[in-house]
């Protein structure tokens, strides 16, 4: 990016004269054409006319001086912070070795290069039949495009994409070499299947960078952008960038939402409730009843502990824990704290006694009952299948019933997260977080955005810093951008134990020196897989609800690991799949599940309610929060909740 502005700035004023003639001409085609008259605007710019925005020279010059002014303050930073910025589980961390990642790829193919020629050919023909097509549509002829993008790609939804015939050239080209390099790795067939995997990841990273709507030399809208406003986007942008860089910690955290938008406690996690015990590493809230009865048992929720548990209680509209309550039950949610380096030694297995297991015991102390039902969400979900399956070794039958949301227990299919997950990498971690205590939360913040790329990362880059815009207020990336830290002890042992060596699964995991058996867990499960989870996904989800010795109702949600999960009723949005008859335990797949399964419109929270009431007894007199010996420490959402990175 900076780079093409060096090259604009170095062209001397001649060139600068030439570029401005170019982007006057371009825009105002452009404007022509966003007003529908496509006639007036093949016919060229009116040289009598000036664009409004660019009416001189000095005004774009001075912005672009601005832009380079700040841009040589972010260069300064990223390299005062360069050490910082890379490491373990950071995108500069993989790139580094990149040529380790595609060693195996490219020997593959060295090792056939009739096939590579082959290959390359192919990707000489079509870029040669996309030039071709793309000179008859300077003719003035209809040509059918050769390659589409996919219809949820954003990038390309400018209609300069499709009607201008040099960027609809550059798009096709952009997505042609793209599908071919991807090819190369998926076509490596004797490779490794982790190195194929790794190497496909990495692939992602890059093809996506390079993708042309990234850059502003080759994207319509920041080009009718930097016109329309003389450059102001660009030189506001590199000031968003810079005002990132000082606000960030370990690792550049591109704003995703206007961050003063929101406030915990104000106007998220605002469900009425106390904190009713806390310890080292947990709070435990119970919520206000908003019913004239409640059913007899509890529901007691484990979140997971990386990022922080009011993803199920966001405004009101959205929040998970607001409509359980409302539906009748007495709610408790544990909030975990956000570690620092006092709680470096904090194991799994304390998260286990210090959190499942003691705030089992408070929920059954506060309410007088001898059982509580218990939810589970993403790693939430991992610690309570894990406790379950300790509780059935040691004879303890305090959990009724087991809800477990977009949660693994095996882990054979856990997607593009395995990528992070070698000895090396491992061991690279492990000497980050010696370094301070803890893992600073943008490192995993980072992982899971490298996901998904085109989704959460490249787009806020272009809007926060090429079209200098402020992003728009939303309550998600407010709470994707909370994330929290993590102590050694405990991530060291979840990313080994589990995702690594996948022992939970296997059998071969104990805790407290309980081999631990998901077979033995006999109690009734709900399991909800999310069909585009990215961080545990559905396949993954139905092969470990495989292990549970007990009954299973295993449910399929439409979209991801979030907005598959928190899908109010009120929106009517996506879908979910039930098996209304069989068991879903005989099913080897997803696509198999959903050709046997019924399809509904809207939220899967009603079926769950229905399932949850059927397990939770009579209905008694509502409770307040606290009682029994123990007193509210302070309102609901608690102090844990709110501790900063």
């Amino acid at each position: 990016m900076l780079y093409y502005w060096s090259m604009l700035d170095s062209t001397g004023a001649k060139g600068r004269k030439n570029n401005f003639a170019v982007w006057e001409s371009y825009a105002r085609m452009s404007d022509k054409r966003q007003k529908g008259d496509k006639r007036e605007a093949a016919s060229g710019p009116a040289p009598s006319r000036p664009l409004p925005g660019l009416q001189s020279p000095e005004q774009f010059a001075t912005n672009l001086l601005r832009a380079f002014e700040a841009s040589g303050q972010a260069v300064a930073k990223i390299y005062e912070d360069k050490d910082k910025r890379s490491g373990a589980f950071t995108v500069a961390g993989g790139m580094a070795d990149i040529g380790k990642i595609f060693a195996p790829i490219a020997q593959y193919w060295m090792n056939d290069p009739q096939k590579l020629a082959a290959a390359q050919a192919k990707l000489n023909e079509d870029l040669i039949d996309l030039w071709g097509r793309t000179y008859q549509r300077f003719l003035g002829e209809e040509v059918k495009p050769l390659i589409e993008p996919a219809p949820s790609d954003p990038r390309f939804k400018d209609k300069e994409w499709s009607e201008n015939a040099f960027f609809d050239f550059l798009k096709q080209a952009y997505l042609l070499t793209g599908k071919w390099a991807g090819d190369l790795v998926e076509n490596a067939s004797t490779v490794d299947k982790h190195a194929k995997m790794r190497a496909d990841f990495y692939l992602n990273q890059i093809v996506t960078a390079l993708s042309p709507s990234n850059f502003p030399f080759t994207n319509p809208e920041i080009i009718r952008t930097t016109v329309s406003t003389g450059g102001q986007n660009l030189a506001e942008g590199m000031q968003h960038l810079v005002e990132d860089l000082n606000q960030s910690g370990e690792l550049l955290r591109i704003r995703q939402t206007d961050m003063s938008a929101f406030e915990v406690g104000k106007n998220l996690a605002v469900t009425p409730g106390k904190v009713v015990y806390q310890n080292d590493i947990m709070q435990l809230i119970q919520y206000t009843p908003s019913t004239e009865s409640v059913y007899r048992v509890p529901l007691m929720i484990v979140p997971p502990w990386i990022n922080k548990y009011y993803i199920l209680d966001l405004t009101p509209p959205k929040s998970f824990i607001k409509w359980v309550v409302d539906q009748g039950f007495t709610v408790f949610v544990v909030s975990w704290v956000n570690p620092d380096a006092s709680l470096a030694s904090k194991s799994f297995e304390d998260y286990m006694r210090e959190g499942v297991l003691a705030a089992t015991d408070a929920v059954l102390r506060i309410t007088g009952e001898p059982r509580t039902n218990a939810v589970g969400y993403c790693v939430g979900g991992t610690l309570l299948a894990s406790t379950l399956a300790y509780m059935a070794a040691t004879g303890d039958d305090r959990i009724a019933s087991a809800t477990f949301l977009a949660a693994q227990t095996d882990f054979s299919h856990a997607g593009d997260l395995l990528v992070f997950i070698d000895d090396e990498q491992l061991k690279a971690l492990d000497e980050v977080m010696a370094e301070r205590g803890f893992l600073d939360g943008a490192r995993m913040s980072a992982v899971f955005n490298m996901l998904r790329p085109r989704d959460l990362i490249w787009p806020y880059i272009v809007n926060n810093y090429l079209l200098g815009k402020q992003p728009f207020p939303f309550d998600l990336l407010y709470w994707n951008a909370d994330s929290t830290r993590m102590p050694p002890a405990n991530h060291s042992f979840y990313l080994r134990e589990f995702y690594r060596d996948n022992k939970l699964a296997r059998g071969l995991l104990s805790l407290g020196g309980v081999p631990l058996d998901l077979s033995r867990v006999t109690i009734p499960i709900y399991e909800l897989a999310t069909r585009e989870d990215h961080i545990a996904p559905a396949q993954s989800v139905l092969v470990g609800s495989k292990l549970f010795g007990g009954p299973v109702r295993f449910v399929l949600a439409g979209s991801g690991h979030i907005a598959g999960v928190v899908n109010p009723t009120s929106r009517s949005k996506y879908q979910h799949w039930i098996l209304e008859d069989g068991d879903p335990k005989s099913i080897p797949t997803v696509d198999a599940f959903v050709a046997r399964a019924k399809e509904y419109a809207g939220s899967w929270w009603p079926d769950y309610a229905k399932w949850l009431g059927s397990l939770s007894g009579d209905k008694i007199a509502p409770r307040e929060p606290g009682g029994n010996g123990f007193q509210p420490i302070e309102d609901a959402p608690g102090s844990y909740v709110r501790a900063g990175p």
